[in-house]
């Protein structure tokens, strides 16, 4: 298995294997290595005619994929067969599928029986979600390919693709404002990419990003408003989280949402309280992904805030407000205030 930068290296240098397996959550980055091998392929054979030299598998069609890696591609020297999600690499579920575990046993014999001529004529990239590492045509994939798992980039891996883009169009950002940045925008990358976009086209070349401008211009995400939601709460500066929530309810954001994303934060800081009383890990406590570690310290903080009492009763107070609003008993947004009111 080789790492995204790795394999980003190898295919911005126009290298391109026989065998791919692209599987894992950040979807921006794999579908963007996945463009790139497009991009070589076409580049090298001059066209990509679909049903000829480009063949597309999911599903529905997985049971004909040897059948087209042996067609020839017709006046091509190589033929690119993308099969995406086609569970052929999946973990098998309580009920299995004699079909599928038929076409993925014949295939693995198959790429292992014919793997010299595959490489001759044949670019072939599975595509995942998700793959089962102990299955048999996993191991042949990784033996006879190029296997890369697309995890969550953690903050400081974002922040160095950050600082690269934006040296690029000569524009600087200096750490703390990098750091502000992805604390309002989250570590999704298709987000980070689409708001250091705006960014850099408003500081210009020569210019640099300001605190400012990001407050002025990005889409801050829902969990990092919150954020600043329970700074004031814990401060006691009730005007200001009921500005803060005044201005979500003016931007559109939906009601039931902010209910459910401000209980589950309220949630994690009451885990986190009890984390620190009883010295637990708190990533663990809080099933944290790699992406998210970063958060802690600001849980950590928030709990300091709160009496394990004040949670409790919080965290009831909104489940009342749930259920007291789905039955008409109380206006949502006016139950939310109240509960700012009382925290």
């Amino acid at each position: 298995m080789i790492t995204i930068e790795s394999l980003e290296k190898s295919l911005k240098a126009g290298n391109l294997q026989s065998i791919y397996l692209l599987y894992g959550e950040e979807l921006f980055l794999l579908e963007n290595s996945l463009k790139r091998i497009k991009k070589i392929f076409t580049a090298s054979v001059g066209e990509c005619v679909k049903g000829i030299n480009y063949i597309s598998i999911d599903e529905n069609n997985y049971g004909e994929i040897i059948q087209d890696i042996e067609t020839p591609s017709f006046g091509y020297s190589q033929k690119l067969i993308i099969a995406r999600n086609t569970g052929l690499l999946k973990k098998d579920g309580k009920r299995k599928n004699a079909d599928l575990q038929k076409i993925r046993d014949r295939l693995n014999t198959y790429i292992k029986e014919n793997i010299k001529q595959i490489k001759e004529s044949v670019i072939l990239v599975f595509v995942e979600d998700d793959v089962d590492v102990k299955l048999e045509l996993y191991k042949t994939l990784e033996a006879s390919g190029i296997v890369c798992k697309f995890d969550y980039l953690k903050p400081f891996q974002i922040e160095k693709r950050v600082v690269a883009i934006c040296k690029s169009y000569g524009v600087q950002i200096d750490g703390p404002t990098l750091k502000y940045f992805i604390d309002c925008v989250g570590t999704n990358m298709q987000d980070v990419i689409n708001e250091i976009r705006k960014l850099i086209e408003y500081a210009g070349s020569g210019g640099k990003i300001e605190k400012k401008d990001i407050d002025a211009l990005t889409i801050r995400k829902l969990e990092s408003i919150i954020f600043d939601l329970t700074d004031s709460l814990g401060k006691r500066d009730i005007k200001t989280a009921l500005e803060v929530l005044n201005n979500l309810i003016y931007n559109r954001e939906p009601l039931q949402k902010i209910l459910v994303t401000l209980y589950n934060h309220f949630k994690k800081i009451y885990f986190t309280r009890i984390a620190v009383e009883k010295n637990k890990d708190i990533i663990q406590s809080l099933k944290l992904k790699p992406n998210q570690t970063f958060l802690v310290n600001k849980y950590k903080m928030q709990a300091r805030y709160f009496k394990k009492k004040e949670l409790e009763r919080i965290l009831q107070d909104l489940r009342d407000l749930d259920y007291n609003s789905k039955n008409g008993l109380i206006d949502l947004q006016i139950g939310l205030e109240t509960i700012i009111c009382n925290a």
